[in-house]
């Protein structure tokens, strides 16, 4: 990029991807092939998990990881309402009912109170519990699993993992992903996600029967028969149909980028802490709230949101930021717009207010630049116009 633009998000392709994915062209197999396998057993010996299943996108890989656990029509999941729409989207794919558990006000994740309260709270007046409940890893900080998960198994619920924003960060000294207190984990490789096979997607979990499901249903349901199985009276060229699957198979030339990539995840997410503990000695002194750090995660620090300062005119405050970053060639952005907020989900009869620890922390937050690529030239750029923005607010607010 020559305009001197600062996005928020950047990928970060040097010339062993642009020859990983040059091999694939040139090869015999584009779509679906051995590469897709590689990445796959390659993501899964990082995370170690059993089994990894390689998907066109996350949002994919969260609607088969929903299939394959059964979820539909009278079912409800549950979510937090700090997420992209997906994360809740991929349980009205299945027709299931969706509700939201509201987050911690420190770690933007879900918050195990709440969650404890709401399952007790529909336990005890008759309501709908959830058959699953996605968790998003917001940012790169893993939520504090091992308590929800104790909460999964007192409440006979499923649960998975929103990664998208995790992979390469770890909980409680393990790779998440390692599917340990979880049945499926879900991790996304967008162009600006930590590592990018341009558009993709990976479900990891320990379990063969969720794996094999997983398979299926991204490949339209269809299958083929091994030889000498005598289904369908060995003929070499049959493939069965056993459900009604979709098209959602990832291809090797992007497998191939994200193979590549994989190689590079932990100078990636080590650089991310670098930047990340630059912007806490540069901006310590500014009245912004700066992201929390759980004790028992390492954060893959996908995003890094900061919060101005809480007041009656928060929102107006964050508008004029944005617009001034905008206006110096910075590309903040805001993450995220309440699920429970969107016009879709109204219609469903949430309102405003339902979930006030995310409508709080959404009228406040603003995600400043980060990527691997980032110099400390371009970070102090984005320092240098938060201190200008911060002093010509004219007062200081307690933050």
């Amino acid at each position: 990029m020559n305009s001197g633009r600062l996005p928020y998000g950047r990928q970060d392709i040097n010339q062993d991807d642009v020859d990983a994915v040059r091999r694939v062209l040139e090869s015999d197999l584009i779509t679906q092939g051995p590469v897709v396998v590689q990445f796959e057993n390659a993501l899964a010996q990082y995370c170690g998990s059993d089994f990894a299943i390689a998907v066109n996108s996350a949002t994919s890989a969260l609607h088969i990881a929903c299939m394959a656990l059964g979820v539909g029509q009278g079912d409800t999941v549950w979510t937090v309402p700090n997420t992209f729409v997906a994360s809740a989207n991929c349980a009205r794919y299945c027709l299931a009912d969706v509700d939201f558990v509201d987050i911690d006000p420190k770690t933007y994740t879900m918050c195990p109170d709440a969650l404890a309260s709401k399952l007790e709270q529909a336990k005890t007046t008759g309501t709908a519990l959830p058959s699953v409940v996605i968790v998003v890893h917001f940012a790169g900080q893993a939520c504090d699993m091992r308590v929800i998960a104790q909460l999964a198994e007192r409440f006979n619920f499923k649960l998975i993992e929103d990664a998208s924003h995790a992979v390469g960060a770890r909980y409680e000294n393990k790779p998440v992903g390692n599917c340990q207190y979880s049945d499926i984990t879900v991790f996304s490789f967008h162009p600006v996600k930590i590592v990018t096979s341009g558009e993709g997607g990976m479900a990891t979990t320990n379990n063969k029967a969720l794996a094999e499901k997983m398979r299926l249903h991204r490949s339209h349901g269809v299958f083929r028969p091994e030889p000498g199985s005598g289904r369908v009276d060995d003929e070499p060229w049959i493939y069965e149909q056993s459900s009604l699957g979709y098209n959602y198979r990832m291809t090797d030339i992007h497998a191939a980028l994200g193979l590549s990539q994989l190689q590079r995840l932990d100078e990636f997410v080590e650089r991310r802490h670098q930047l990340a503990d630059r912007y806490v000695s540069k901006l310590d002194h500014l009245p912004f709230v700066l992201p929390y750090q759980s004790a028992n995660s390492y954060s893959a620090l996908h995003l890094y949101p900061v919060l101005v300062p809480a007041s009656e005119q928060q929102a107006s405050v964050r508008r004029d930021l944005f617009d001034y970053m905008q206006s110096q060639d910075i590309g903040v952005n805001v993450h995220y717009i309440p699920v429970h907020t969107q016009p879709y989900y109204q219609q469903l009869g949430f309102r405003q207010g339902d979930f006030p620890a995310s409508e709080h922390y959404y009228q406040r937050t603003i995600s400043l630049p980060l990527f691997s690529r980032m110099t400390d030239a371009e970070q102090d750029r984005v320092v240098n116009c938060l201190e200008v923005f911060a002093h010509s607010l004219g007062v200081r607010f307690a933050a």
